[in-house]
């Protein structure tokens, strides 16, 4: 009995505290604008600051090596192949003979220029002698002429005192001294021709003389020597070939000369890093020949132009090579040190905010933040930490965002906290 009426105190309890709760005025609802304001929070962005760092990273290049000097020795003259001293693979110092050749219409050259020589010398003897006989023939025309001049003068101022000399005797003595003076020109016309004939002998023994030393000079371009010391990679010859000058038909080198005991690698180098070509620089190689084991090389030149085509620029390093393990025409892969003209800026990869349109960091200025377009450049680890170039609008020490997103749009209002 005290169950139920318990039960049905309780429920009209209850609805006597409905009844009055809806008795009561509710109260007014906040505006719509005060609603949103009290929803809209500020976001905290993490942050970091723009580096500004020496590049400092290498690319695996591709290069090959090449011989520092290499030479196709052909014969300088037509000849037979006489004697050759080496083959392939022989190492050679420089002068050494590799081959002597044989020409034999260079003796009768030589034997016809040195016998026409002898016969202008004694040409020349002739009409020295003969110069030497017409100026003593003159010297005694020309005693004659003082004594026929001296006899002509006498005769002639005796003539003034009439009946003291015959006139027909100035007559004589007048023609005598004429007579005397042709002779002395003939024996200057004489003389002058005999001069005139040396002189051409003169320069026809200079001209076979010439002839002479050119087939001796010849002769000895049937020895063919080493330019340079080397190793030979290529011969073309055997005793008895018949071998000629580079232009001829169909000639070939008697012999290849390398170079090898210094070396060139040459590699092509893109040019976005053709503003880190340091001459000097020791850079790293390997081949595949010996795997595992590093060779160092110097840069030394560059051809300072890039190839239309590739796009690339040749570069060469010096390699010394004096234990001959290295062989040109060896590939090599080159650690080429990638470098810029002067210090770059640098944020973390995820700093880069990429779109189907653009590239972009979020630099956080006075609380807000702002979109500033970028270029990529070349990637590096600092410290520990994977960093990206970037090239663009912004300075190094700038605040950005550590992670870049087009959700977070300029203008908005953030809270800046700086990453750890």
């Amino acid at each position: 009995m005290q169950k139920p009426l318990l039960g049905g105190l309780c429920v009209f309890a209850l609805f006597i505290t409905v009844s009055c709760n809806n008795n009561k005025t509710a109260p007014a609802a906040p505006a719509a604008g005060t609603a949103a304001a009290a929803g809209a929070v500020t976001p905290t962005v993490m942050t970091t600051t723009v580096q500004s760092l020496e590049l400092n990273r290498s690319l695996r290049l591709p290069g090959e090596l090449h011989a520092y000097q290499d030479t196709a020795i052909y014969a300088k003259v037509q000849g037979f192949v006489e004697t050759i001293n080496v083959d392939r693979g022989s190492v050679v110092r420089q002068g050494q003979l590799l081959a002597s050749l044989r020409a034999p219409e260079f003796d009768t050259q030589r034997q016809e220029a040195e016998a026409k020589t002898r016969a202008a010398q004694s040409q020349k003897v002739e009409a020295q002698t003969r110069i030497a006989g017409i100026r003593a023939q003159r010297s005694e025309a020309e005693a004659k002429l003082a004594a026929e001049e001296a006899t002509y003068n006498r005769l002639k101022a005796a003539s003034a005192t009439p009946g003291a000399v015959a006139g027909n005797d100035v007559d004589i003595a007048q023609r005598n001294v004429e007579a005397a003076k042709a002779r002395i020109q003939v024996f200057q016309e004489n003389e002058r021709t005999a001069q005139a004939q040396v002189k051409a002998l003169e320069e026809s023994e200079r001209a076979f003389n010439e002839a002479a030393q050119s087939v001796k000079t010849m002769k000895e371009y049937l020895r063919i020597t080493a330019p340079f010391a080397g190793v030979i990679t290529e011969r073309n010859a055997h005793p008895g070939s018949l071998v000629g000058a580079a232009n001829s038909t169909a000639a070939l080198p008697i012999v290849r000369l390398q170079q090898v005991a210094r070396l060139r690698l040459v590699i092509a180098l893109p040019e976005a890093e053709v503003a880190g070509i340091k001459n000097g620089a020791r850079l790293s190689f390997t081949t595949a020949a010996f795997p595992g084991e590093s060779f160092n090389g110097t840069v030394v030149r560059a051809s300072r132009a890039v190839d239309a085509q590739t796009r690339t620029m040749p570069v060469e390093l010096e390699v010394s090579n004096a234990a001959g393990r290295l062989a040109p025409g060896m590939f090599a892969e080159i650690n080429w040190p990638t470098r810029r003209a002067r210090a770059s800026l640098f944020v973390p990869p995820s700093a880069v905010a990429t779109t189907t349109e653009r590239s972009f960091l979020i630099r956080i200025s006075q609380g807000a933040a702002e979109w500033v377009d970028v270029k990529r450049g070349a990637s590096m680890t600092h410290n520990g930490a994977d960093l990206v170039e970037v090239f663009g609008d912004v300075a190094a020490g700038e605040t950005i965002a550590v992670r870049g997103t087009d959700e977070l749009k300029t203008g908005t209002k953030v809270n800046a906290k700086a990453a750890k």
